[in-house]
């Protein structure tokens, strides 16, 4: 079974905080978003418990979430950092690939970053994220720091809310169109 520090654990405190988030945003009428399972393929069954004990990865998996905000389908991976530096061997080719066909689809592509260090949260716009990604890919560096990231887009504490990312959203759609 595996524990909390176990690698298969990992991010589940952001994705509880997030799923908690996207439940309050739907019991107030603002989002429809769910979290989009990893498909697996068991092949152990432990008969006393009924757990998975054994399972393979049926296709690699695109994103963590995926929904809509008023109407505007929105789509995002959420990624734990424990460091100022965020290494882009965290995110892989098939996402960055489905994220920028999700976005030429007219949706909104994004990353919810987790510094658990500093106890704060980033919103890393597709674009953002693009040019790091971009940079990699032509031999610079293959992480960014912390302090690359545009301060505006850092998540403000929010009274009944845990990640709200929502305000962020507006940010992103707003900066497009300048």
């Amino acid at each position: 079974m595996a524990t909390w520090n176990s690698r298969g654990l990992r991010g589940s405190t952001l994705e509880d905080l997030i799923n908690r988030t996207n439940e309050k945003y739907q019991e107030h009428g603002l989002a429809l978003i769910q979290k989009i399972p990893t498909p697996i393929t068991p092949i152990k069954i432990d008969k006393e418990t009924r757990h998975i004990t054994l399972a393979y990865f049926e296709q690699k998996s695109t994103v963590d979430y995926i929904g809509a905000v008023q109407g505007i389908p929105i789509c995002f991976d959420a990624k734990e950092c424990a460091t100022d530096t965020f290494t882009l061997a965290n995110i892989h080719p098939h996402q960055v690939s489905f994220m920028e066909q999700f976005e030429k689809q007219n949706g909104i592509a994004f990353f919810i970053l987790y510094y658990t260090t500093k106890n704060v949260f980033y919103y890393l716009t597709f674009q953002q994220l693009k040019r790091f990604w971009d940079r990699a890919q032509n031999g610079g560096r293959k992480s960014f720091r912390y302090e690359e990231l545009e301060e505006a887009y850092f998540l403000p504490k929010k009274q009944g809310i845990l990640v709200p990312f929502l305000d962020m959203i507006q940010k992103d759609l707003l900066d497009r169109e300048s």
